[in-house]
């Protein structure tokens, strides 16, 4: 057998059903002869985000796995897998090689050591007769502690080369490990202490399944829940404790800035605590607890009080029980949190309702984000967004209501990278309604892969927000917008859509937006994508945290 054979044999073993792939590799052929599909995108990036999305929406249960030519295709690479680098997703990347005899060649991309930075392990398969074991290390890797991309090189005489067909290849399990009982009693000490509680959850969250262990913990504790960016939906948000989710420091729900402010308790379940943007700032002078699988987490960018190491699921189960022992079965007293989050909530939506609901042209965004959420059914939908405003609009106010039911990104904020996400999610979970929003600009980068979408009956939705601007690029670079109009934009994205094989349309009053989204349902439900191009304003009022 050939390695190129034996490897897509060992990617059927491990429960997947293609590869993502763009443009040459020999494992695309050898995928088409085993019977595995090839699904070929129209650049490298989208074949990684791709994988990414099919990743994060089986929460690493299933992992994309992608493939690409040597030179130009790893090289090209780089952000996508990078992205995936920052936000924790575990996917498997399978870049060609010219060969071993060109290895230190000055005319070759070393992607060895250049992918080492952003992978969690990269490696070359440097003889035919490692490749099993080198396999089961990846997928080992890739099932275990804290999250992240691998990457192992094929040479192309490597792979050509021949292994037994008996070789032996058994997938490694998925190992986890409960938290100390000592640390776990603390924590429930200094909960029970505490006057305001708030629980921070992120993707550990989601990738450790947790959800139904989260919302008992939750209600036991009486403390409200906010999300982070990448843990967003693993709390429901129309649950009474649900305070939101944050998008960075300058887009957070009044909730989440009134009660990051009133805690005296910080508890992180799943999250890094990490202190880079996307995160909402935590003020002085609280506890911080942090519930983590990854060592490297733990007073890592926060000085943290008390500290658990352990899967997400398992130490919530061992938190319920603690706090149910400690109390005699009665949990914490709630007072008055939940009244207090719905007036807080009622006030911030009497606020921002008239832009919510507003009837004014060009489209207020906000508008087309309530009247998405208000059409689909959120059980049974998927949504993502791109970067920059979009972003920022979109996670405070679209209500996730199911695990995965919203993909939050953007720990390296690549610009079209939903687009990409949004098919690998469509490939994941085909049963869902999948819908990217994404901006023009974001449009600008990747937007030739509607036709992917439509080549390989994948019928997503996306919703361009078209205000023909990049949105407050003025506070950036003032003057080169000033003399040059440099954030200007233009362009006509339904008709570069329905040019690549999706159904599209655009839409220009506010009360079309509904009907468009129906009518993109129907279009989506023959299997065909679809594309709502909505004329927006620039609006830059963000809800932010002061």
């Amino acid at each position: 057998m050939e390695v190129h054979d034996a490897i897509i044999s060992i990617l059927a073993r491990e429960g997947e059903g293609q590869l993502f792939c763009f443009p040459d590799n020999p494992l695309i052929e050898a995928a088409a002869r085993n019977g595995m599909r090839p699904i070929m995108t129209r650049t490298e990036r989208t074949a990684v985000a791709m994988a990414d999305g099919y990743t994060r929406v089986s929460n690493g249960r299933r992992t994309g796995a992608c493939t690409v030519q040597a030179g130009a295709g790893v090289e090209n690479s780089f952000a996508g897998v990078a992205q995936a680098n920052a936000d924790s997703v575990p996917l498997l990347f399978l870049p060609g090689h010219i060969g071993r005899d060109r290895h230190g060649s000055t005319r070759n991309f070393p992607a060895v050591p250049s992918y080492r930075p952003i992978t969690k392990w990269a490696e070359q398969v440097n003889m035919p007769e490692r490749m099993p074991e080198m396999m089961r290390r990846a997928f080992s890797y890739l099932r275990n502690g804290r999250p992240g991309p691998v990457m192992l090189e094929i040479p192309r005489d490597v792979g050509n080369s021949e292994i037994d067909d008996g070789f032996e290849y058994r997938p490694p399990q998925r190992v986890r490990a409960a938290g100390d009982p000592e640390a776990v009693d603390a924590v429930i000490a200094a909960l029970l202490k505490a006057k305001c509680p708030v629980i921070q959850v992120g993707q550990g969250v989601l990738y450790a399944e947790a959800t139904e262990e989260l919302q008992a913990f939750a209600e036991l504790a009486g403390a409200p829940v906010m999300s982070t960016l990448l843990g967003k939906s693993a709390f429901a948000e129309d649950h009474p404790l649900s305070i939101g989710a944050v998008a960075n420091d300058r887009s957070v729900t009044r909730a989440i800035a009134h009660y990051l402010d009133k805690a005296d308790l910080i508890l992180g379940i799943g999250c890094s605590l990490s202190l880079e943007w996307m995160r909402a700032p935590v003020p002085p002078g609280k506890t911080i607890i942090q519930v983590t699988n990854d060592d490297r987490d733990l007073n890592a960018d926060m000085q943290i009080d008390i500290g658990v190491l352990g899967d997400a699921k398992l130490v919530l189960y061992q938190l319920t029980e603690a706090l149910q022992r400690q109390t005699g079965g009665s949990g914490r007293d709630q007072g008055n949190v939940v009244q207090e989050i719905e007036k807080i909530r009622r006030a911030w939506f009497e606020e921002w309702g008239p832009l919510l609901t507003s009837d004014e042209a060009p489209i207020n965004p906000y508008r087309v984000i309530w009247d998405l959420m208000h059409t689909v059914d959120r059980t049974q939908t998927i949504v993502t967004h791109d970067s920059g405003y979009v972003r920022d609009q979109v996670v405070p106010f679209f209500e996730a209501v199911v695990p995965r039911g919203y993909l939050g990104w953007g720990n390296s904020t690549q610009m079209g990278h939903s687009l990409g996400l949004a098919l690998g999610a469509k490939v994941a979970a085909p049963e869902k309604t999948v819908v990217n929003i994404m901006g023009d600009a974001s449009f600008g980068m990747l937007g030739l892969e509607i036709e992917t979408a439509a080549r390989n009956e994948l019928p997503i939705l996306t919703i361009i927000l078209n205000n023909s601007v990049m949105c407050g690029s003025e506070a950036q670079m003032p003057t080169a917008v000033e003399r040059f109009g440099l954030k200007q934009l233009s362009g006509d994205y339904a008709k570069i859509a329905e040019g690549l094989g999706a159904v599209s349309e655009r839409v220009e009053s506010p009360q079309e937006v509904v009907p468009a989204i129906k009518r993109a349902q129907q279009v989506m439900s023959t299997g065909r994508p679809a594309l709502i191009e909505v004329i927006t304003k620039e609006e830059q009022r963000l809800p932010r945290l002061v």
